[in-house]
């Protein structure tokens, strides 16, 4: 039985096919352009058909599919009439027009009101009841054409299977999803002019609910949850934290936090219709590529990791605050800046590389000190985990075990398990995920990065209030 997982990237589509052993048979990308110019972003809502569909059919010449699942994501918009015809080009999730309609929101409903009903503690031009009415006070006579409204997994599905669904996990940052009763917020699909009748069906994730060409169509979830499937972090204890450009840690929850003023970090509806927390830095693996192509640009990242390998932890204390993009979380100040301290005549190259290396890492632990969660385990994901020294270095920083991962499409591979557990190839996500083959496990050794961390926190907070 072999089992498809499409991972719909922003700018490429992923296809992967797995057995039910979850070996990997064949895998696929396609890459694609948005029309982006300003803060418009937008993209032919039929060529995203197109682009799966062709995909699917390449696939297919090489094997038989018993089953797929979709995951995109969460906030591009489509808007049709009756008949399923896009009446505009779809609103791509980064596209940040609605900036007036993001205040006007806030205003009425205020962060507190919203992240009770929704999780999401921001109220921001890029979420889709933004972008609704920014459509509705914009374009009259768009809106009045606009029949049913889609988000990305929702198109996708209603074109292979002419089925107005949706699931669940997809629509938790529209902020007209409500994440405690899991149904739509009345209140606020009245605020900007939405009718319930104009929305999809609400589904769980892995959820059968059609064919295509003779594969059955499965409810997929969000990117970062399908990813967090294919990692197998779908139990208490266990994090990810993928170190790409930026960083992402994917958390499981029982419950949704107490609200915060000061936290933004989003709670999201997850597959298992629990929750899950999302912390993001804006600058991970950036660093390190910045570091490269402007004072190191003729070595690689594995001569980079021999260097640094040869200072002491700590970088005899040269300290690097890795914001060259601002600052989300823990601490939000997007006019954080990025800076060296520490310097001295004896400090080379090798320190630098390390002291970048450090920074990231004591943005991943104190990302997991404000969360506040009982941690046992990391599963690393990204370039990042392609380096030991990066890895060791979590591990012990953080005391926690990190773990990589044989599969590195972890998003297509957490879509398939769900379109395995839809059709009953597997009893549950989690039996399926006990299957998932890790790579490489790193335990603390013990090395001290006390003073390091602390150092990094003490000009975290004079350099950046």
């Amino acid at each position: 039985m072999n089992l498809m997982g499409i991972d719909m990237g922003t700018t490429s589509v992923k296809t992967a096919v797995f057995d039910t052993a979850l070996q990997e048979k064949l895998t696929l990308t396609a890459d694609y352009t948005l029309d982006s110019h300003g803060d418009i972003v937008e993209f032919d809502g039929e060529e995203y058909w197109n682009i799966v569909k062709g995909e699917i059919e390449k696939v297919k010449k090489e094997l038989t599919v018993d089953a797929l699942s979709v995951d995109t994501q969460c906030e591009t918009l489509i808007l049709t009439d009756e008949e399923g015809t896009p009446v505009r080009p779809a609103i791509v999730w980064l596209d940040n027009r609605a900036v007036e309609e993001a205040k006007i929101i806030e205003e009425h409903f205020g962060h507190k009101r919203v992240y009770e009903v929704t999780g999401q503690p921001e109220i921001t031009a890029t979420w889709p009841a933004c972008k609704l009415l920014w459509v509705k006070r914009n374009e009259p006579e768009v809106w009045a054409k606009t029949k049913k409204v889609f988000l990305l997994e929702d198109w996708i599905l209603f074109k292979m299977t002419g089925k107005f669904v949706t699931e669940k996990t997809l629509q938790s940052s529209t902020i007209y999803f409500d994440i405690h009763r899991a149904l739509w917020w009345d209140e606020m699909l009245d605020f900007i002019g939405v009718t319930p009748d104009m929305l999809p069906a609400l589904n769980s994730s892995a959820s059968l609910i059609g064919e295509y060409d003779g594969i059955k169509v499965v409810t997929g979830a969000i990117d970062q949850i399908a990813g967090a499937i294919g990692a197998g972090v779908v139990k208490q204890g266990i994090v990810s934290e993928m170190t790409g450009t930026t960083m992402v840690i994917f958390m499981p929850s029982d419950n949704v936090p107490e609200y915060d003023e000061k936290s933004i970090v989003p709670c999201h509806y997850n597959y298992d219709n629990k929750y899950c927390l999302l912390s993001w830095t804006p600058t991970a693996g950036m660093a390190l590529k910045w570091f490269r192509n402007a004072l190191c640009e003729n070595f690689s990242f594995r001569e980079l990791d021999e260097m640094a390998e040869k200072v002491p932890a700590g970088s005899d204390g040269v300290t690097f605050l890795p914001y060259l993009c601002g600052s989300t979380m823990p601490k939000y100040n997007p006019n954080a800046r990025g800076s060296f301290t520490g310097i001295t005549t004896e400090h080379t190259r090798a320190h630098f590389v390390r002291s970048v290396m450090e920074s990231v890492t004591c943005m991943l632990k104190s990302n997991l000190d404000y969360l506040g969660l009982d941690v046992s385990e990391i599963r690393a994901m990204g370039g990042g985990a392609n380096s030991p020294l990066w890895c060791q270095m979590k591990a012990d920083m953080t005391g926690k075990r990190l773990v990589t991962l044989k599969n590195k499409e972890t998003a297509c591979l957490g879509s398939a398990i769900l379109a395995g557990v839809g059709i009953g190839a597997f009893e549950s996500v989690e039996k399926a995920c006990e299957k998932i083959e890790l790579s490489r496990t790193y335990e603390s050794q013990g090395t001290d990065y006390s003073e390091c961390y602390e150092r990094y926190l003490y000009y975290d907070k004079i350099l950046n209030v």
